[in-house]
């Protein structure tokens, strides 16, 4: 269930945050998010905020409807765990730049919960292929799609990662 090359363990969720939560950090999640059924309860005992990465990185992409992706909007709606909307090349069958496939779930995460979510480019693109690297301006071109209020890229660009870091007013 757990990927490869990731800090800790899934199982040892719960340990890691309690001890980086007094540095004022918070855990970064990433499995493959089909297995998200299996895992909810455990996530919605995090007392502080997290942060599921990468679209919650679908190896296998599914559908907006798919349970999995489902568990992920009920993760974001109880307020304390937000999504990475970065990466989509890393899991996309339809490819750049585009990215239907994951694009579809990230509009359907931005349309339901815009306030909970953050934008990244993933670079240096460390899973990338060194001769098939994404171009950075393409990601960030695709947020047009995924989030097409203005309102709703100024949250996910701005005001969201300044709540979650707390960087405190920025306009």
């Amino acid at each position: 269930m757990d990927l490869p090359g990731g800090f800790t363990k899934l199982a040892a969720l719960h340990e890691t945050a309690a001890r980086v939560a007094p540095l004022g950090w918070h855990p970064i999640v990433q499995l493959d998010g089909r297995g998200l059924p299996q895992w909810e309860a455990s996530l919605t005992r995090l007392k502080g905020p997290y942060v599921i990465d990468h679209v919650g990185k679908f190896l296998e992409p599914v559908a907006p409807g798919h349970e999995a992706f489902r568990t992920l909007l009920r993760l974001v709606a109880r307020g304390n765990c937000w999504v990475k909307l970065s990466a989509a090349y890393e899991t996309s069958r339809s490819g750049g730049p585009r990215y239907e496939d994951v694009g579809a779930l990230a509009a359907a995460l931005v349309r339901e919960a815009p306030e909970r979510m953050l934008w990244a480019s993933n670079w240096p693109h460390p899973s990338a292929r060194p001769d098939a690297l994404p171009d950075d301006a393409d990601q960030l071109d695709v947020l047009l799609e995924w989030a097409p209020r203005e309102a709703d890229r100024l949250r996910i660009l701005v005001d969201d990662p300044a709540e979650l870091y707390g960087f405190g007013p920025v306009h």
